[in-house]
């Protein structure tokens, strides 16, 4: 089996969003075509750096002596997710960056306020829709993430306000130990997405 050039992709966001935030516990998707629970709420537009997945495995080396090195165990392995959330005045968003307790309020009419404080971010389900070039639907499903770094948030002529977050995913018991999973399928209409 040679090259074949149909397999190479990019990861555009599907049509009508791409990443969602629902309550620990609620129900998992396990495929990338079903509806989402009424718990998932959009997080919107992403900026245009898209979605980085970060998969790290650090190791140790155990030598003999003479100094061959004859294992290499490992000793770590971390599952992140990083974007950046560029609708500053999404609810969801908020809560994300400063988490579910320190947003107080229902709407932007009533009155927000946000407080900023050394709470830990909440953990919750996140699930990341794609869509390829041929019409492949990706889903990444984390059953357990937590916003572990919020990096700074510039307020600019220029540029949205985002907030860049890292999320880590968690060893999931239902997921046999899985920190998230992936779901693909081809879809006979081709379609594309061009925006979350």
């Amino acid at each position: 089996m040679g090259n074949t050039a149909s397999n190479v992709s990019v990861g555009k966001p599907a049509i009508g969003g791409s990443v969602f935030r629902a309550p620990l516990g609620t129900t998992l998707p396990t495929s990338p075509d079903s509806s989402l629970d009424s718990a998932y709420k959009c997080l919107g537009y992403i900026s245009d750096d898209g979605v980085t997945s970060s998969q790290s495995r650090e190791s140790s080396e155990i030598t003999a002596w003479g100094g061959d090195v004859v294992l290499t165990p490992q000793t770590k392995k971390n599952d992140t997710l990083k974007m950046t959330l560029i609708e500053a005045l999404n609810l969801e968003v908020l809560k994300v960056a400063y988490g579910d307790e320190n947003v107080e309020g229902s709407s932007l009419e009533t009155g927000i306020t946000v407080k900023a404080n050394s709470k830990e971010l909440n953990r919750a389900v996140y699930v990341v829709d794609r869509i390829y070039n041929d019409g492949t639907k990706s889903r990444m499903v984390i059953p357990d993430g937590q916003p572990i770094t919020v990096d700074d948030i510039n307020y600019k002529d220029s540029d949205p306000v985002g907030f860049p977050v890292t999320i880590a995913a968690h060893p999931f018991a239902s997921f046999n130990g899985d920190t998230h999973r992936e779901y693909l399928k081809k879809t006979t209409s081709g379609q594309s997405g061009t925006s979350n």
